[in-house]
């Protein structure tokens, strides 16, 4: 059995955004406060921003981490065209088979097919960070505390760590992170990608993108889920009312 300190390290290892945790001391910081437009009742994707949101996933998270509970024909609930979906899954090789002769294949990507993870398999993901296998990041929104918050607040948290904090080779601060340092450097930085629309893509701009195309993606249904409650809620005040003078007219008659 694996000393203490080892399960620590991994039990903490398996609350970070991307897998790559390390075991270290420090304050942590609840996470930043945000307005979502996905928020509340009426809540609903702002879907420029999800596409913007993507693109930054696309361009900068999909290296290590996955997206496999999502369908390439699932984007146009954001707002992509079926001929860029289209594009989009064909520029993907898909494994597939086995053929009429017993092999597998590769073959142009489909809208119905679902996004290919960065590595063949876990292990092959651990090799290629030092043990820690990067989190798929289909429902890390739901999967953790406070999500879109805490996401938003662990992209934009990196600083300078405090001077009376150790920090390892290959470990980074965050204050918005269990213990303060992880392995994962600061994945976003000024100006990293270029938003079609002209959009700066400032690190906050970008963070709050990303979270709200993962949002979308942890949950698809948010808004029909939304709009059926708020139906729900409409029959029932209208069932109500109703009722009240229902029985206030039965009772009028038998008094």
């Amino acid at each position: 059995m694996k000393k203490l300190h080892f399960i620590v390290a991994a039990t903490v290892a398996s609350l970070t955004l991307g897998g790559y945790a390390l075991a270290a001391t420090g304050e942590t910081k609840p996470p930043r406060k945000m307005d979502w437009a996905f928020d509340g009742v009426f809540g609903k994707v702002d879907k420029q921003s999800a596409q913007r949101g993507f693109q930054v996933y696309k361009e900068v998270c999909s290296a290590c981490h996955g997206l496999t509970r999502i369908a390439f024909r699932n984007l146009q609930d954001i707002g992509f065209s079926e001929a860029e979906v289209k594009a989009l899954a064909a520029s993907y090789q898909i494994k597939d088979g086995p053929n009429d002769m017993g092999d597998m294949f590769e073959r142009a990507g489909r809208p119905s097919d679902y996004f290919v993870p960065p590595f063949a398999n876990e292990a092959a993901g651990r090799a290629a960070h030092n043990g820690a296998y990067p989190t798929d990041l289909s429902l890390i929104i739901k999967a953790r505390s406070d999500g879109a918050n805490y996401v938003y607040s662990l992209l934009t948290g990196y600083s300078a760590a405090p001077a009376d904090m150790h920090l390892g080779d290959g470990q980074h601060y965050n204050a918005y992170f269990p213990g303060g340092a992880l392995a994962m450097p600061a994945p976003l930085s000024e100006g990293q990608v270029s938003y079609s629309d002209g959009t700066p893509a400032t690190v906050d701009q970008m963070s709050r993108d990303v979270v709200t195309f993962l949002q979308w993606a942890a949950e698809p249904e948010m808004e029909s889920r939304k709009q059926m409650g708020i139906k729900v809620l409409i029959y029932l005040a209208i069932f109500t009312v109703f009722m009240y003078f229902a029985k206030r007219n039965i009772w009028k008659k038998i008094h």
